[in-house]
């Protein structure tokens, strides 16, 4: 009785030996160094602040048990030993129960998983990826080995540098402008003498003296005389032209007798020939039709209209002529006008050198124009020295939006931002000049972390080269290369560099920043240094990173960690220059 008994139990126990054979989760464990994992990117990549990433599995015929439900999870180790578990995905054999891709057995299969994107913190630099698998049939569950995929996260964009560009307003300073003097000499018809009388009109008055006042001093030049004489169009056109030439010839002479007065004895101005520039016109048509366009006269448009039909002089004035009431009333109110001498004094106003503008701008600003502050305040490379003219520009011109933008400008450069922020700020409430403040508000934005405000606001701006570049960086920021590439346009240097290195053109990152004036920079010969490496031409890698942590000795540690270096971790140069 005892021996059946056992008999039985022994019976019971094989079957169920045998069962738990046939579900094939063992043997699957024992055949898991056959499934083949594939990582892309590998290493994992950082871009737009996130991290997303592919794997791929293939399983050998006869691998995959038909009844077992495999889970597969990635997760994600940080430097810190923090995990995170990723969406898993879910496979199963021919006659597993449950939903999930199917793999069969006989023939194998593969599968294609792709993660939901998540935030990228600094700990990710050395992260680790992982798959973990857990096997599973009815209630029975089996942990695979964890699979090791990758090592490290490429944050390659986080290189690029937040050197926002702000936008000065310009100055209106200028070294010299025209001041210019003029009077005229009126003449009796068909008569060329001066009469005393017009040198004395209140206008020659004026005339004389600017030029007393003004010929010797240093703030003004006197550049030359120009004499431009008329005839009415009254009298015969040979006549004409005599008396046209005739009065060129006495306004010119009365001029130089001006300056030849004891007022100028000492200045040489005006007193030759060869000062003067002398043109006449012989009949002024012209001047004569200005002055019957700005006249109330009662045939005008007649007047006007016979100008327009005709354009032989002889033929004008015998139509004019012959409107006798109209004629007199034009030989008392016009044509008096045009018997003329034009004298202008050609003058050049000079205003203050660099020198003296310098010496004032910050010993005594308030004795200075808003424009020779702006215009000082580039004058010096010294930040401070910026600072100090624009807020003494602001203040005392506050209302000229100019002053307040250009020391939020001057500010940034100081990283002054919170400042900076306030000075636009005051710029923007000034009005006018919005396309450089929003830009400049646009920096601020984004060296405050607001992407999409700083978007909008560069939108706002226009296409001024600098917002374009501003644009640029965010577009890195945001993992959109290709527009960075587009709106960093011409400019050469790291940042366009990076953008083409990381839109797949590593190819042209030497040629970009060695006609740049970044090309002698640490972070220029850091990135170089990357392109190589991501080429393949580990010399070039090597060589430029030694410059780089020659430079900047920070580099050193940074490059230890960096993915773009995995390859090169166990070489011997790299091993040199970063342990």
């Amino acid at each position: 009785m005892k021996s059946k008994f056992l008999r039985t139990i022994g019976a019971g126990l094989s079957v169920a030996v045998i069962l738990s054979g046939c579900d094939g989760l063992g043997k699957m464990l024992k055949k898991q160094k056959d499934i083949k994992y594939t990582l892309t990117p590998n290493p994992i990549e950082m871009h737009g602040d996130s991290v997303q990433f592919s794997i791929s599995g293939k399983f050998s015929p006869k691998l995959f048990a038909k009844k077992v439900t495999l889970t597969l999870t990635p997760v994600v180790k940080n430097a810190a030993g923090v995990e995170k578990a990723l969406k898993p995905v879910i496979l199963v054999g021919e006659k597993a129960t449950g939903s999930g891709q199917k793999i069969g057995y006989t023939s194998g299969g593969t599968f294609n998983y792709t993660s939901e994107k998540f935030a990228y913190d600094p700990a990710m630099r050395r992260a680790i990826v992982e798959v973990r698998g857990e096997g599973q049939v009815k209630s029975k569950k089996k942990a695979f080995d964890p699979v090791p995929m990758g090592d490290a996260t490429n944050v390659t964009p986080l290189l690029v540098r937040n050197d926002e560009k702000g936008i000065m307003a310009p100055d209106a300073f200028v070294k010299t402008s025209p001041a210019n003097v003029s009077t005229h000499i009126y003449y009796t018809i068909n008569n060329s003498q001066v009469r005393p009388a017009e040198l004395k009109s209140d206008e020659g008055k004026t005339f004389n003296q600017f030029i007393t006042d003004n010929i010797n001093s240093p703030w003004y030049e006197f550049k030359g005389i120009t004499v431009s004489a008329y005839a009415s169009p009254d009298g015969e056109t040979d006549k004409n032209e005599n008396l046209a030439k005739d009065r060129a010839k006495s306004g010119s002479a009365a001029i130089m007798g001006e300056f030849n007065k004891n007022k100028n004895k000492d200045n040489k101005f005006g007193k030759t020939k060869e000062q003067f520039t002398v043109g006449t016109t012989m009949e002024d048509w012209a001047g004569f039709k200005s002055l019957m366009e700005a006249s109330t006269m009662t045939d005008k448009d007649l007047i006007l209209r016979v100008l327009t039909m005709y354009s032989d002089p002889a033929q004008r004035r015998k139509e004019i002529k012959n409107l006798s009431k109209t004629y007199l009333e034009l030989a008392n109110k016009v044509l008096p006008k045009l018997r003329r001498s034009e004298i202008t004094v050609n003058v050049d106003k000079k205003s203050r050198t660099d020198e003296q503008i310098t010496k004032l701008m910050t010993s005594y600003p308030d004795s200075l124009s808003v424009e020779e502050l702006l215009y000082g305040a580039n004058l010096s490379n010294d930040v401070n020295t910026k600072v100090q003219v624009y807020q003494a520009a602001e203040k005392k011109y506050g209302t000229d939006w100019r002053t307040s933008n250009n020391l939020g400008v001057a500010y940034l450069m100081q990283n002054k931002v919170s400042d900076a922020a306030s000075a636009f700020k005051r710029a923007e409430t000034a009005g006018s000049g919005q396309s450089a403040v929003a830009n400049n508000l646009g920096v601020i934005e984004a060296k405050n972390g607001n992407r999409v405000a700083a978007m909008d606001l560069y939108k706002k701006a226009g296409g001024a080269n600098e917002t374009k570049y501003n644009m640029g960086i965010l577009d890195v920021r945001n993992g959109k290369y290709a527009d960075a590439v587009s709106n960093f346009g011409s400019y050469n240097g790291h940042n366009k560099a990076l953008a083409q290195l990381l839109s797949g053109s590593g190819g042209a990152v030497a040629g970009t920043i060695d006609a740049s004036n970044e090309k002698d920079m640490a972070y220029s010969y850091y990135l170089k240094a990357v392109a190589a490496a991501k080429g393949g031409n580990n010399a070039d890698a090597i060589s430029n990173l030694k410059t780089a942590i020659e430079k900047d000795g920070a580099l050193k540690a940074y490059a230890k960690d960096d993915a773009e270096f995995v390859k090169l971790r166990e070489d011997g140069g790299f091993k040199g220059l970063t342990n």
